[in-house]
């Protein structure tokens, strides 16, 4: 069983043709389920991609092994509450993706605060693009912020020893691993020196080949339990999902 935490629906906004691609590409790597967030919201319009996403989503079949995040503009409040009063009850969005650098609201920033504190009140994991020791500040707002779940994105990337001090300070801060570049021992030394149950999966699909991330935890030879954690317990029990039926072996 693999979830993948960390994953995007729709096209991106340079070369490369991915609008189908999320279904094939589980299927290529063995991914069960996959949490998704729509590259427009993202990228360039949070509620026009959140309501294609929400269309793709309830469409049924293959598309059931998808999850959504709700994906929140701090800089705009509004129509983040609206969205979240919207498509969270419908079961199939789960969780809240916030970008800081496309929405130029930096984890210490007011509005970041605010649309943190927005997420809690829903009960819903927010995962948060986080970079260097951008997660430092991640882990002080999530302490300071009752009841806060959050996700580094790419465990800050370059500064995973950061995060390691980060997830050290903080119980409700998990980390998921992506990141365009994979130096040698990154994973194994997260995974030695955090509670293995704050340990996530994330690919960065479709934007960059699961290979990547796959190598990378292949090569940090974690024990068996904790790469059954990493690969959907941890993520099962923070999301809530329901794992599909699959066939006796």
């Amino acid at each position: 069983m693999i979830i993948d935490v960390h994953a995007h629906w729709g096209p991106w906004f340079f070369t490369m043709d991915v609008a189908g691609a999320n279904l094939a590409t589980m299927d290529r790597y063995g991914i069960d389920l996959a949490i998704v967030s729509a590259t427009e919201a993202v990228i360039y319009d949070a509620a026009a991609g959140n309501r294609a996403l929400a269309q793709a989503l309830t469409a049924g079949g293959p598309a059931d092994r998808l999850y959504g995040y709700v994906t929140v503009n701090p800089r705009r409040p509004a129509d983040a509450e609206r969205d979240l009063r919207e498509y969270l009850p419908t079961g199939r969005f789960v969780g809240v993706k916030i970008h800081t650098d496309y929405t130029a609201s930096p984890v210490t920033s007011p509005q970041m605060r605010d649309a943190l504190a927005m997420v809690a009140s829903f009960g819903v994991p927010a995962l948060v693009h986080t970079w260097d020791a951008s997660v430092l500040d991640l882990a002080a707002l999530c302490q300071d912020i009752p009841g806060l779940r959050v996700i580094a994105g790419h465990m800050g990337a370059g500064g995973h020893r950061h995060a390691i001090e980060a997830a050290r300070g903080c119980d409700r801060l998990y980390l998921e691993p992506c990141w365009s570049h994979f130096p040698a021992g990154r994973i194994a030394e997260v995974a030695a020196g955090v509670d293995p149950h704050r340990l996530l999966f994330g690919t960065d699909a479709t934007l960059i080949d699961p290979a990547a991330a796959f190598g990378a935890v292949a090569a940090a030879r974690l024990d068996s339990r904790t790469a059954e954690l990493v690969a959907w317990r941890n993520a099962a029990a923070l999301f809530g999902l329901p794992l599909p039926n699959r066939p006796a072996s």
